[in-house]
């Protein structure tokens, strides 16, 4: 049995009213459930960059705190069973990991309290309220920034002068996906590119749709903010080397396993934010009153190895304004 002086005593109370599902009494040490779309094997390190902004909060794993992991390995159709193991445990909060698993742990539980990533616009899929005010109980990070298609396209102009056609592979099961699409053509129609749209939701459809790259001849191609497409990394980065066509990606994941190059946000930046929300709500916040995060750093990696493969010659303008550049 618990027994608790007076003034810890009235120190939960006071932690209770704050947010009633962080009672830390119930447990000597609150657990933190880590719901993640993909596998371990390939993006452990951002379950690291979680522990990390729970220790920067004053929380460390094993110490004051357990982290819980479940991963889907890929597998969107697991994530509910996944969400709902955690809800059953009763967690302290659940972090969540992609729109996806945002999705399932908001569907799994209305009171504990969940932080999570997303690469789709956070208001339009409906997990919050406002970026300013989310409401109910979900926070987080999201990786949605106004204009980044424009961009994209751009820099891929600058690597490539001579290109006017450009494929968009989506994920047609992703929440931002039709939204994203709609912005690459506006962005191809203000740089007179022509986009081409090519979903893609298996290992078998990303195979088909570089299929379709190479038979339309088309100059170049991007992926969408999806989680697939980072899990899927490797088969991506085979497919651009087999078929000798340039790829624009999101995030550095990319080029960092051999793609030619990424403009975005670094998502490792947006899962330790994601670390000190969590630590936050455990010391009381209510995720309602945690603005969403948004990026503020834009991060152009290129692979100079994959551009020498492609036959690729990068300008060293651009080789200087780049924040990495991997040899």
């Amino acid at each position: 049995m618990l027994h608790l002086g007076r003034r810890e005593f009235i120190g939960l109370l006071g932690g209770t009213a704050a947010w009633p599902v962080v009672a830390l009494a119930q447990q000597e040490r609150p657990v933190v459930g880590f719901l993640h779309y993909a596998s371990p094997k390939t993006l452990a390190h951002l379950g690291e960059a979680v522990r990390k902004g729970l220790e920067e909060s004053g929380f460390t794993d094993g110490r004051n705190v357990s982290i819980d992991y479940r991963w889907a390995d890929g597998r969107y159709d697991r994530l509910p069973a996944l969400a709902a193991e955690l809800v059953r445990r009763n967690v302290n909060v659940i972090v969540a990991g992609g729109n996806n698993a945002a999705q399932a742990a908001r569907r799994a539980t209305t009171t504990i309290p969940i932080v999570f990533t997303s690469g789709a616009d956070p208001v339009k899929s409906g997990l919050v309220a406002s970026i300013n005010r989310p409401g109910g109980n979900l926070t987080g990070v999201s990786f949605v920034a106004a204009e980044i298609a424009v961009k994209r396209l751009e820099v891929t102009r600058d690597l490539i002068p001579s290109a006017r056609s450009v494929a968009m592979i989506v994920n047609p099961t992703f929440a931002g996906s039709e939204t994203e699409m709609a912005e690459v053509h506006d962005a191809g129609r203000i740089l007179g590119m022509q986009t081409r749209r090519l979903a893609a939701s298996t290992p078998e459809e990303i195979d088909a749709a570089f299929v379709t790259i190479g038979k339309e001849r088309l100059d170049a191609f991007m992926v969408g903010t999806d989680g697939f497409f980072i899990d899927r990394r490797d088969q991506i980065a085979a497919l651009a080397t087999k078929y000798k066509v340039a790829g624009m990606y999101p995030y550095p994941d990319y080029p960092r396993a051999g793609g030619l190059m990424s403009y975005g946000p670094d998502p490792a930046h947006g899962y330790s934010q994601v670390g000190i929300y969590a630590g936050r709500i455990l010391k009381g916040a209510k995720p309602a009153d945690l603005p969403i995060v948004q990026p503020t750093k834009f991060e152009l990696v290129i692979n100079l190895k994959a551009a020498q493969s492609l036959g690729i010659a990068a300008p060293a303008s651009m080789l200087a304004r780049a924040d990495e550049v991997i040899e």
